[in-house]
């Protein structure tokens, strides 16, 4: 008996194309805003990237065998521009030298200037993952980024830099919107124009 993979292929066609016109809408706006989280970012401050990372916390762990640290308490992660704020910070560096971090808070906090205006990009979640060999950044529970006056809330927010993909995810009741659902205000690119007419 043979199976005709086609009926599914359409399904999953038929799934993206559903969700393509809100990817396209919010794919360029996560551009801008989650790879603020790297300080290597052609949208980030060029000159961060080269400044010293400066961690302080109320305690460190380093395991070198298992190359990870935690910093916990009061965590205060500055480089240039950047700075992020979290109850506890989690680095690990895998097999091939890339850096994997976490970030818990209630919330953890990003701020970062954008590269050429004097306007920051910033976010908050509970939780923050970055994945340095996947180019992936992700936002957990009550998460929220900004440009300028753009803003985007959702439960689940990730940004891949390398597949240039983003997706937000509402999260029901417990989400920081009041209906549990995504939310996204995105200006008029021309706004300051569009007022002076």
């Amino acid at each position: 008996m043979s199976t005709n993979p086609q009926p599914q292929r359409e399904n999953k066609i038929a799934i993206n194309k559903k969700t393509v016109f809100g990817v396209i809408m919010m794919r360029h706006f996560f551009l801008y805003c989650l790879i603020a989280l790297f300080a290597n970012s052609a949208w980030a401050e060029k000159a961060d990237k080269d400044k010293p990372i400066e961690i302080e916390a109320d305690t460190v762990t380093v395991n070198d065998a298992k190359k990870i640290s935690v910093y916990t308490g009061n965590v205060i992660v500055t480089q240039g521009t950047l700075l992020i704020k979290a109850d506890k910070l989690v680095v690990r560096e895998d097999e091939s030298g890339f850096q994997h971090s976490s970030s818990y808070g209630n919330p953890t906090t990003f701020k970062q200037k954008r590269e050429g205006k004097d306007e920051y990009m910033e976010g908050s979640a509970q939780r923050i993952e970055y994945d340095g060999r996947m180019d992936k950044v992700q936002l957990y529970t009550k998460a929220w980024v900004k440009r300028a006056n753009d803003i985007v809330h959702g439960d689940y927010i990730m940004y891949d830099a390398i597949a240039e993909y983003s997706e937000v995810i509402g999260g029901g009741s417990k989400s920081a919107t009041p209906t549990g659902r995504v939310k996204a205000i995105i200006q008029p690119k021309n706004k300051s124009t569009q007022d002076n007419n």
